[in-house]
């Protein structure tokens, strides 16, 4: 049994609390927000988010940083644009001994840092990212799923894989921190490209060209960076790709689908909620060019969502580029 505190009240959070707390560990999850600890205290579950799972009555909430204090792990379950900020909150509260879970994926505005960077410039503690093919709403209602725990450090992630895995939850480790996270945080690009396909009411064909060409672009990325090859066929990689390319559960893929019938990128995002890739496709742009890597999927979306320009136009750019050989991009291999 273990003191796990969840920072955020978002769908996963709660769905690794209600998962937690099932397995009998004690489970403290903290909100910025009164108003979802309210409504979840209220209701027994927090409905904007993740309607349908009761959490237990045996999970502590609050809105008192503090509550970081003893915790054996501290799970980070928040926007990768609050992760620095909630960080610093609680750095004078955190056990030196506690193990830090990174589940937010993206890159930071501005430094361009994956988040297990983010976190680690301000905490000493040890960091172990945790990603793979993991939608909250499934998670919750006990469907079986398998995900990685990375950590440069393969004890933690030992830790984190003995301490979090039961029989609804099968954890790798892993050792390439940067393939992990970047497959976890470039799959949201790729998925919100494939969402607008899908408004755009394209087919089967299209899709799956989409995202094999799609994980080529996160792979070429993601080797530039120093990340192993072997870890973008793994769950971090193409399985957490397909799922958030292909279900109804992916915000990224339902603003995506809006945005292909015709609404406008930023209204899109407001009718749907946090969209990662959204973000993360600016990110991902910026990192690209200043790395020099060529990433066409991800430049015609980033165009979609900044510069107005139209889905169709951004597909006739995609099918019009000089042809290749598939496996050129070998050439990036370190």
């Amino acid at each position: 049994m273990a003191n796990i505190t969840i920072l955020g009240s978002g769908g996963f959070g709660l769905a690794l609390a209600y998962m937690c707390a099932n397995a009998q560990h004690n489970v403290t999850v903290w909100s910025a927000f009164q108003d979802e600890i309210d409504a979840i205290k209220r209701t027994g579950e927090l409905r904007s988010k993740l309607p349908g799972v009761i959490i237990p009555s045996s999970v502590k909430l609050t809105t008192d940083i503090s509550c970081v204090a003893d915790s054996d792990i501290v799970i980070i379950g928040i926007p990768t644009a609050f992760v620095g900020s909630v960080c610093k909150q609680a750095k004078e509260y955190i056990n030196k001994n506690a193990v830090i879970v990174s589940t937010s994926k993206g890159l930071e505005n501005g430094t361009l840092k994956r988040m297990s960077e983010v976190v680690s410039g301000i905490l000493d503690n040890p960091v172990v990212v945790l990603s793979g093919p993991s939608h909250a709403e499934e998670i919750g209602r006990g469907i079986p799923t398998t995900v990685v725990a990375a950590c440069e450090n393969i004890e933690y992630a030992r830790f984190v894989q003995k301490e979090l895995s039961n029989n609804t939850l099968r954890i790798y480790t892993n050792c390439d921190v940067i393939g992990c996270e970047i497959g976890g945080s470039l799959k949201n690009v790729i998925a919100l490209a494939c969402g607008v396909l899908d408004g755009m009411g394209l087919g089967d064909n299209s899709k799956a060209a989409l995202i094999t060409r799609g994980l080529a672009e996160i792979t070429r990325l993601g080797l530039v960076l120093g990340a192993k090859k072997s870890t973008f066929s793994g769950l971090t990689g193409v399985g957490d790709l397909i799922v958030t390319c292909t279900s109804m559960h992916s915000r990224n893929r339902r603003a995506g689908i809006l945005i292909g019938q015709g609404v406008a990128p930023d209204e899109a995002i407001k009718r749907v909620g946090t969209v990662e890739g959204y973000y993360c496709t600016q990110t991902t742009y910026e990192l690209a060019k200043k790395l020099g890597v060529e990433v066409p999927i991800t430049e015609q979306l980033y165009k979609i969502l900044f510069e107005n320009l139209d889905a169709q136009t951004a597909l006739v750019n995609l099918m019009g580029r000089e042809s290749k050989h598939e496996s050129e991009e070998e050439m990036y291999v370190l």
